[in-house]
């Protein structure tokens, strides 16, 4: 029976998204007759835990569907004995990668990711606590219904069921490795009221999360289309694509990773920073690896806390953080997307040992990219006023922090990729018990 885990990070309130999740899995456990487990890693304070652990309790038992909740404690145990059996020298800053104090959206993903290692899983589908399902003729449009259909399988086999194929020449006999939607609804970064605000500084500041020399008519199309998903449309029956899928095409609250993939390679552990983890999607496009392009979107939504002013002071500097990422980011891209076909083995697997080089050799970058890119950040918020002026004084105040962290995220990051196969293989051998 085929196995896989659908999983859901928070650290917020999210009890009716615990519930759809759930009635998701039970789809995919009623529907493709696989073993799904549900796991949802929580990372929220106490009471909201508490309110958490009511609604896995309220769950009504489907076949097929295991439920794993675990708390940050819970997690830090089966990381302490991953981490030592996998021989590192220093376990504990593995452990501090994979666990850290502040949020990180690569290190929850990867926590799922040797969480479904050890569970025995194919593939992990990955959902967020600030989205919902579309619905059509009253039901919800689940995204699982075309990750299972499609994810795992050669292209080949699948090539005539998809309503579209564009796969590279040479690679029908390669599996797909991603399968993914987008969203509707409101932006998945909170930067609309910038846009609103000044549309220049916007183009400004998203600009900066592109790669250096595009031209300027693909530039413009492509801030436009940043953030934007799939718009406001509705769903009106299933439209899929057998394609490497360009990480602009799919959100990271809607995809699901083939364990050939995320057993090799992990995402970025940066802390507070957005964006990172779409790594895996750039290194599957930049192989050429076949993926599934789906329109089952889901909803997104942004929390009220997001709406207060620390939430709004929190999320934007996560931004910035994300835009001083992309300076060394985009020189691994640049490298993947040049390597193509030659970050693959001959059995058509990632070779993470090319993929950890590149990311290593980017350490290294000229600071002075990065410097002007926080003073391009810290112009343009002081020229949007308001809070935003606020936003400014704090990137101010932490600016050598700031910069020292960007680079050091990327020291981590190949640190964390050269004991990842020892990290996943101890996961397969450690398992997880099963809690209901």
């Amino acid at each position: 029976m085929r196995r896989v885990c659908v999983t859901l990070p928070t650290h917020r309130a999210c009890t009716g998204t615990i519930t759809a999740i759930a009635e998701e899995a039970a789809y995919g456990a009623r529907e493709f007759g696989a073993e799904v487990h549900l796991l949802i890693l929580d990372s929220s304070p106490a009471p909201v835990l508490a309110e958490h652990r009511q609604a896995v309790a309220a769950l009504v038992a489907q076949p097929g569907v295991t439920v794993h909740h675990l708390d940050e404690d819970e997690q830090r145990a089966f990381l302490s004995e991953v981490t030592a059996r996998s021989g590192a020298s220093r376990p504990d800053r593995l452990l501090e990668l994979m666990l850290p104090s502040r949020v990180s959206y690569g290190a929850c993903t990867n926590r799922a990711f040797l969480i479904a290692q050890a569970l025995g899983c194919a593939s992990v589908h990955r959902r967020d606590s600030d989205s919902r399902y579309q619905y059509a003729d009253g039901e919800p449009v689940f995204p699982l219904h075309q990750e299972l259909t499609y994810l795992g399988q050669r292209a080949y086999e699948v090539r005539k069921s998809a309503m579209r194929s564009k796969l590279p020449p040479g690679s029908g006999d390669r599996r797909v490795a991603v399968a993914g939607g987008s969203f509707v609804g409101e932006m998945s970064v909170d930067v609309a009221e910038i846009r609103d605000l000044d549309p220049d500084t916007y183009g400004e500041l998203v600009g900066l999360s592109l790669p250096e020399g595009s031209p300027a008519i693909w530039r413009n199309h492509l801030i436009d289309a940043s953030f934007r998903g799939a718009g406001n449309g509705t769903f009106d029956g299933d439209h899929a694509t057998l394609a490497p899928i360009s990480p602009m095409r799919v959100d990271m609250c809607n995809v699901a990773l083939d364990h050939e993939v995320y057993r090799r390679v992990p995402l970025p552990p940066a802390t507070d920073t957005i964006g990172t983890d779409y790594f895996l999607l750039h290194l599957t496009h930049d192989a050429r690896l076949p993926g599934l392009q789906h329109n089952r979107h889901i909803v997104n939504f942004h929390t009220e806390e997001r709406r207060t002013d620390a939430g709004f002071l929190a999320y934007q500097v996560r931004f910035a953080k994300f835009l001083l990422a992309k300076a060394y980011l985009n020189t691994v891209y640049a490298r993947t997307a040049a390597a193509g076909d030659a970050l693959l083995d001959a059995e058509g697997r990632i070779r993470a040992s090319a993929v950890a080089g590149f990311v290593r050799d980017s350490v290294d970058l000229d600071r002075t990219d990065v410097d002007r890119r926080l003073d391009v950040i810290d112009r343009a918020y002081r020229r949007l006023g308001g809070r935003y002026t606020t936003v400014a004084g704090t990137l101010a105040d932490r600016r050598s922090r700031l910069l020292d962290e960007a680079r050091d995220d990327m020291a981590d990051f190949a640190h964390l990729m050269d004991h990842w196969e020892a990290l996943t293989g101890a996961s397969a051998e450690a398992g997880l018990a099963v809690t209901r």
